[in-house]
């Protein structure tokens, strides 16, 4: 057999606790496990988990079911329409795996680095947001997923409002639930979030953060319109509100798209702007380099949250990622994504107008790595199945298929308009896949129609 089927072999018997590996020596049965001793009794654990006492606006439980359903791998010969990264055949493992090794033979790759993080690598983000943003307005953090929580818990006291759109990532909606905020919804169109919306969602509430996505927006795709962008600017300043800009995707646009707008932060003069920046969709999972920029007093307390929490980003993976993006590979690879995306995208959207004309879907993006449908409603029994939040039905019978996708409850705050389900087409093998995984979706359509 092949040295990488013992390899996983080995490591499925370590992680069962029936092998030891030794470092220079090799892998040894392990010790006999003693027997299990009777089970303790956690039930106190109900009432101390749960007693608030005078902080009533903290919620004391967390929830991570909308995160996990993008994270978590599907059973074997199950189709991941569901996958919030790249497929492998699309990270550029040749050159991360080169840039790590370049990093670790750089003088003082081990060391402690600058708390706010190398001033090359703030430097590189920099130049990214363009505009007046420079290096020493930039922290350097482990994935878009702490950026974000480190944003929320500066910007926002436990108990308050934060606008959120309409739908929305979900892990965003995670962190703000988990930090006592209360997620307010202002719905989104193809154009991005509808502003007299926001004007009123900031009258109303008196909030003074506002999240969103303005490049191919999760999960309907869409960009914020020229028209909307210095609105959404106006209205957060005069509200006294920061603007939390998540350009998660901007690395992920399709070859066929139009020339893409520049981060909203670049033109903000105001420090009405914290923007987060990410190397990790466009590289891998565990590749978690991101970046927040602020400008003013709030960057201090941006810096400070990140140091409570984190110390800092290990020296070894931002050495690696300056590595990676000073490559010939780097824009070689964009360009291979950029490529293929587009290439998966038309294959799942002709695939689903051939077999599943009964599901809408309004709009086609020219970036990220996804697709935002509706399900069906009121049409051929199909109401009873798909009502408001009624999307679940039909992501089980998917996965009894053979295909996991990802509801689109966990993308509404409040209540959804309809049932909708995200798929995605970047964490599959490829346009066979996608051919198959419609298949086998227009069978589970069947079974709950």
């Amino acid at each position: 057999m092949s040295p990488v089927t013992v390899s996983r072999a080995l490591a499925q018997l370590v992680a069962e606790g029936l092998v030891v590996t030794r470092p220079g020596a090799g892998a040894y049965r392990a010790e006999a496990r003693p027997a299990s001793t009777t089970a303790g009794d956690t039930s106190w654990q109900e009432v101390a988990l749960s007693a608030n006492g005078a902080a009533d606006l903290v919620p004391r439980t967390v929830n991570a079911d909308g995160v996990v359903v993008s994270l978590a791998a599907p059973p074997p010969g199950v189709i991941e329409f569901n996958g919030g990264y790249l497929h492998p055949s699309l990270q550029p493992e040749g050159a991360m795996a080169a840039a790590l090794s370049r990093a670790g033979r750089r003088p003082g790759a081990w060391g402690r680095p600058h708390l706010d993080g190398l001033p090359e690598l703030r430097e590189w983000f920099a130049r990214g947001i363009g505009g007046a943003v420079t290096a020493a307005e930039v922290l350097i953090t482990a994935g878009g997923q702490a950026a974000l929580t480190t944003a929320l818990r500066a910007l926002a006291p436990p108990g308050a409002p934060v606008l959120v759109e309409s739908p929305t990532y979900p892990g965003m909606l995670a962190i703000a639930r988990a930090a006592g905020l209360r997620p307010v919804p202002v719905p989104v169109d193809a154009d991005g979030v509808r502003t007299p919306l926001l004007a009123d969602a900031f009258r109303a509430t008196g909030a003074r953060v506002f999240v969103c996505q303005p490049l191919f927006q999760n999960p309907t795709g869409a960009v914020l319109a020229p028209g909307r962008r210095a609105e959404v600017l106006r209205i957060a300043r005069e509200a006294g509100a920061f603007v939390v800009e998540d350009d998660f995707v901007r690395r992920l646009v399709h070859e066929d798209a139009a020339p893409l707008p520049r981060p909203l932060a670049a033109e903000d003069p105001d420090g009405v702007v914290v923007h987060v920046g990410s190397l990790t969709k466009a590289t891998s999972p565990s590749f978690r380099v991101s970046a927040l920029a602020a400008r003013g007093p709030v960057l201090e307390r941006l810096r400070a949250i990140q140091i409570v929490d984190t110390f800092f980003v290990p020296r070894p993976l931002q050495e690696a990622a300056l590595e990676l993006v000073g490559s010939p590979a780097w824009p070689r690879h964009l360009r291979a994504v950029s490529t293929e995306l587009r290439i998966r995208r038309d294959a799942m959207t002709s695939a689903l107008l051939t077999a599943l004309p009964q599901l809408s879907l309004p709009h086609i993006p020219s970036g990220g790595y996804h697709l935002w449908l509706r399900l069906p409603d009121g049409t051929g029994g199909t109401s009873q199945a798909f009502g408001s939040g009624g999307d679940s039905a039909f992501v089980a019978a998917a996965l009894r298929a053979g295909v996991a996708i990802t509801p689109g409850r966990p993308y509404f705050s409040a209540e959804p308009p309809a049932a909708h389900v995200r798929l995605s087409f970047a964490a599959v093998a490829g346009v066979g896949e996608i051919g198959e995984g419609v298949r086998r979706l227009r069978t589970a359509l069947d079974t709950v129609v």
